[in-house]
């Protein structure tokens, strides 16, 4: 009986002091007060964010409510700290734990803090909507990152420096470390320069059909700080440098008002001079009454006789069409040469192809050369 007495002396004073003298009954209270705030957590929640959106509702803007919209993550990390809170103060720790608590309580409450104004970055952005046609999107883009960025490395200087680590020193190590990486990292730093310069030209934007002679030919998908992803037409993605993109010549399709159609037509040189004459104003004036096609002075249009080439006569036919769709274009590009093949065939003559005339000059018998015959071959025939 003596043992089970001592027995049951250790176990009530090991529950009466615990951890760090505080009794398990204690700690179990300060569980259940957490647990209890998780269990109102939808309540509380669901209470917080009526509140704010009866407040942005009052006013005339989207911006309030589109931002209260986005605050509902972070809100939801409000039962849990609360929770946290009194079950640590409930707990009554003293020393390093009650410091430990606090920090732990602070650290909480700035990542809750920092992630609201994470979260509010989209719907501010959203605002400059406006500003999007004369800054671009890309640029819009690039800077919601870096505000983003900026706001996380604040976020994370601010945690570490309440649990007592500076970060001053830390970033000088990292500039030292930064200039030995940036000797390095040339080509890192040059593309980001060049990204930069890509934006504030407004080269292209998303969604842009490019062409870069020998690089790559698509649709731009996304312009990243390094690298440009471009969607080629066969559906493969490309990743392009961007210092590649801003050093090489750049041809923005989409940027096109007309797109054009420059041919030679070669006509045989039996074509007479009526008919040749004839089939050049009825292309041009096809070209002037066909609404598919722009005309001068928004454009220019040539339908000229050209040159005399080795084989044909040369009609040279110069004109941009109204659509810049490439399937559209074909397609008046298609009417147009039927149309062409129609009327030189109504003119009776012919489209030309490459061609060489041979002549051969038969020359009298009396200046026709003789064949000259050695004189032993002579003295064999005699």
């Amino acid at each position: 009986m003596e043992s089970f007495r001592e027995f049951f002396t250790i176990t009530i004073d090991v529950w009466n002091h615990g951890f760090m003298g505080i009794p398990i009954a204690r700690y179990l209270a300060a569980a259940g007060i957490i647990i209890f705030f998780l269990m109102l957590r939808r309540t509380v929640v669901q209470w917080l964010l009526n509140r704010l959106k009866k407040l942005s509702s009052q006013t005339e803007t989207r911006l309030d409510d589109e931002i209260v919209a986005s605050l509902e993550p972070p809100v939801r990390l409000v039962p849990i700290i609360l929770g946290i809170f009194f079950a640590l103060r409930f707990l009554n720790l003293e020393g390093s734990a009650a410091l430990f608590s606090e920090k732990l309580i602070r650290s909480m409450v700035a990542f809750m803090i920092f992630w609201a104004l994470l979260s509010a970055v989209p719907p501010l952005f959203r605002l400059l909507g406006n500003v999007k046609e004369k800054v671009g999107e890309a640029l819009l883009d690039w800077a919601q990152k870096a505000v983003k960025i900026a706001i996380i490395a604040i976020g994370a200087a601010t945690i570490l420096d309440m649990w007592g680590i500076k970060v001053g020193p830390v970033l000088a190590g990292f500039g030292l470390f930064g200039v030995a990486v940036a000797l390095g990292a040339q080509d890192l730093f040059k593309n980001l320069i060049s990204g930069i310069l890509i934006l504030t030209e407004r080269r292209f934007g998303k969604g842009d059909w490019i062409h870069v002679e020998g690089v790559v030919e698509g649709t731009v998908e996304e312009i990243g700080f390094r690298s440009t992803r471009i969607r080629r037409f066969d559906r493969a993605p490309v990743f392009v440098p961007n210092a590649r993109l801003s050093d090489n010549t750049l041809t923005n399709f989409s940027d096109m008002t007309h797109r054009r159609i420059f041919w030679t037509i070669g006509l045989e040189y039996r074509t007479t001079l009526d008919a040749l004459r004839r089939i050049r104003d009825r292309i041009e004036n096809h070209l002037l009454e066909n609404p598919a096609f722009a005309n001068p002075p928004e454009v220019p249009l040539f339908v000229r006789v050209d040159r005399f080439s080795d084989s044909s006569i040369d009609i040279m036919v110069y004109c941009f069409t109204r659509t810049t769709v490439w399937g559209e274009w074909l397609a008046a590009k298609e009417a147009l040469a039927l149309f062409i093949k129609a009327i030189v065939e109504e003119e009776g003559t012919s489209f030309a192809f490459p061609s060489r005339s041979i002549y051969f000059e038969n020359l009298p018998e009396s200046e026709a050369p003789q064949v000259f015959i050695p004189p032993a071959a002579q003295d064999a025939q005699k």
